[in-house]
């Protein structure tokens, strides 16, 4: 069956590269036998797009897509979105921004919701982002919910990580600036055609000034991605620096989350909410350590 289904999914075939993924996010008994069966070397660039709500990330990712096109290119897109904490369904689920993609041949594009992940990222990211790799993609692009300081895990599953940002930003950015600093490849400051955008980029580079003595220059790019404007430098940006990776520590760095997600998820694998949800109500739990003993 899995072997079946990879050589679907490595020959284009998108409703098996659908089903695979809803097969590993539901932890689909045997899905583990699909994953070792992957191939283990992939030409597939993936580009991290993060930075707070509000700041354009769906609006610019539409936008990329439209320039990778333009270069025949072919793209899978992942849009991991806030999830609800009764239902885990996406709050979100704003993808008609990219409408315009769902028909071509060469996009594909899926939603995920975090599922109550701190990361801003799918709690099986990393093996969805696997299967999308075998479906022989040119470039993945993974736009994250954007929650703040906690999304460096974004940093550890890609290539180049694209952090975007708004002129009216400022107090987002001395709340993120740690793990901005820490994940950011590129800074993109969206909506720059909004008054005072230009102090913002200068502020920014000061900022970011300090972080410089032992690193490379963070490049700063403006866009306005309503109006397609700055999305081809953007892209020229992203080509750069997707050429200055260096890829032993991308690499470390990715096995090392990989490593540490499945065996967290198999450590708890015992551990289900819905058994929580009862032992609360039925013995009225008002001290959660109480009941924390007995795990």
């Amino acid at each position: 069956m899995w072997q079946q289904l990879l050589k679907e999914i490595q020959d284009g075939n998108i409703k098996s590269l659908a089903r695979s993924i809803s097969l590993v996010e539901n932890e689909t008994a045997g899905y583990e036998e699909l994953m070792q069966s992957l191939p283990h070397t992939h030409p597939a660039k993936i580009i991290g797009i993060t930075g707070p709500p509000g700041a354009g990330k769906s609006t610019l990712t539409d936008a990329l897509i439209g320039t990778l096109i333009k270069e025949e290119k072919k793209i899978g897109v992942l849009c991991v979105d806030p999830s609800s904490p009764f239902n885990f369904g996406s709050l979100l689920g704003d993808r008609i921004r990219m409408s315009e993609w769902y028909n071509n041949p060469n996009v594909f594009i899926r939603s995920l919701a975090t599922r109550g992940s701190l990361g801003g990222l799918h709690p099986k990211i990393f093996e969805i982002t696997d299967i999308m790799i075998a479906a022989g993609f040119d470039y993945i692009i993974i736009e994250t919910v954007g929650v703040g300081q906690s999304e460096v895990e974004i940093a550890g599953l890609a290539d180049v990580t694209v952090v975007v940002l708004v002129p009216e930003g400022g107090d987002v950015i001395q709340t993120m600036k740690a793990g901005l600093m820490e994940i950011a490849d590129i800074f993109v400051v969206n909506k720059s055609d909004r008054p005072d955008a230009d102090i913002f980029v200068n502020n920014l580079k000061m900022m970011l000034a300090p972080a410089f003595k032992n690193t490379a220059e963070i490049p700063i790019v403006k866009t306005v991605a309503s109006e397609k404007k700055g999305v081809e430098e953007l892209f020229t940006v992203i080509i750069k620096k997707l050429q200055e990776v260096n890829n032993s520590d991308k690499k470390y760095i990715l096995l090392a989350e990989k490593a540490f997600y499945i065996i967290q998820k198999r450590r708890m694998k015992d551990v289900n909410k819905q058994d929580l949800l009862e032992k609360i109500k039925s013995n009225n739990v008002t001290n959660i350590y109480s009941l924390l003993q007995h795990f």
